[in-house]
């Protein structure tokens, strides 16, 4: 039975931030569920986003679950629902029992408030909800993105308008689960990465999972920027998941 890569996505992202990557897995032959979660909807929590991930991929065996940021909320929750071989965190959220979304920032001393703030503004831009003073931050690309500098203007533009809204209701739920799951995890940050910074992710990483994080070159989203190299990670953490 072949792997199924189970794409989650961050924040106000979906389907399309993972194409590069999902291309790249199935030239090489590998299954591929890119899951789009109902960010939108101000009646969906953490519970709705994990069931629509085990709805996506109801049926299928050997899922390698693959959470990017604000998805390291979900993630362990779909442990929960169904089967699951291996969990990837990519430049991911870490939750506590208990903890809502919203208070990971400060309870993990996040170390820039001004970066968060421009993550923000750059979302909502770009979901048309914060179109008058636009800051530099919501310029795809620019010096000031916390999220798509590192690729080319192209395609940084395209993924400046591909924001969704983000409902604030799955931040501010607690997380449910009374511990970790118990399922084989990987943590993968980039070094590059100005939203969450390699320092940040390690410090979050040893002290929350007991893990110390694999790293890669790259911003924060390197299934964008660079879709080769990740698909080679995920192929290595599947191949000696066991």
């Amino acid at each position: 039975m072949t792997t199924t890569f189970v794409l989650i996505p961050g924040a106000a992202c979906d389907s399309w931030h993972w194409h590069l990557l999902a291309a790249e897995l199935r030239a090489r032959g590998r299954a591929v569920v890119s899951v789009d979660l109902p960010c939108e909807d101000d009646a969906a929590g953490l519970e709705e986003y994990a069931d629509a991930v085990a709805a996506a991929v109801a049926g299928r065996g050997r899922l390698t679950l693959v959470a990017h940021s604000f998805a390291g909320f979900t993630a362990p929750l779909v442990c929960a629902r169904v089967p699951v071989d291996l969990l990837v965190l990519l430049a991911a959220m870490v939750p506590l029992p208990g903890e809502a979304p919203k208070e990971w920032w400060a309870a993990t001393k996040h170390p820039d408030a001004q970066v968060r703030r421009a993550g923000r503004a750059a979302q909502r831009a770009g979901a048309g909800t914060g179109a008058e003073g636009v800051p530099e931050a919501a310029v795809p690309g620019s010096a000031a993105d916390p999220f798509f500098q590192d690729l080319p203007p192209d395609l940084a533009a395209e993924a400046g308008v591909r924001w969704r809204r983000q409902s604030e209701t799955p931040a501010a739920r607690p997380w449910p689960m009374a511990a970790w799951p118990p399922v084989d995890t990987r943590f993968l940050l980039c070094r590059q990465d100005r939203l969450f910074p390699a320092p940040f992710l390690r410090t979050v990483a040893t002290e929350r999972l007991g893990l110390v994080p694999d790293e890669m070159e790259g911003g924060h989203f390197p299934m964008l920027s660079r879709p080769a190299e990740l698909a080679d990670r995920l192929e290595g953490y599947s191949t000696t998941t066991g």
